[in-house]
């Protein structure tokens, strides 16, 4: 089966997401909460998950627990957004306005994930 091109697109923005947690882990683990245990560990861990869920979308029979996995995994993300717009130094020095607008930005990427379980 042949998928839309922006299903590849996502595929691929969350694979190269996922590689980057293995490249810049310091980056990743500066943003963490300090109530997750085993930050570093963390980190990899949702690298490989971003990875392998974005390799999934590719594949016909697991494209939809991919998708599933993914709106998941994003709601998850939600406590580091939000951990990073209460603390200064999770915050990397990133605008609070730019840290605001990410929120909604995830919900987006729910939504664009959702919409392909119709294909």
């Amino acid at each position: 089966m042949i998928f839309p091109w922006h299903l590849y697109l996502m595929s691929a923005m969350y694979v190269i997401a996922g590689i980057m947690h293995f490249v810049k882990p310091k980056a990743y683990v500066r943003i963490m909460p300090r109530y997750i245990p085993i930050p570093k560990s963390m980190v990899m861990l949702s690298g490989v998950a971003e990875i392998v869920l974005g390799l999934a979308l590719c594949i016909p029979a697991l494209k939809n627990d991919s998708i599933y996995g993914i709106m998941a995994m994003l709601m998850v993300f939600l406590i580091v957004h939000f951990h990073m717009l209460s603390s200064k130094k999770a915050s990397a020095g990133i605008p609070a306005w730019i840290l605001v607008l990410r929120i909604p930005l995830q919900f987006g990427l729910m939504y664009w994930a959702f919409w392909y379980l119709q294909f």
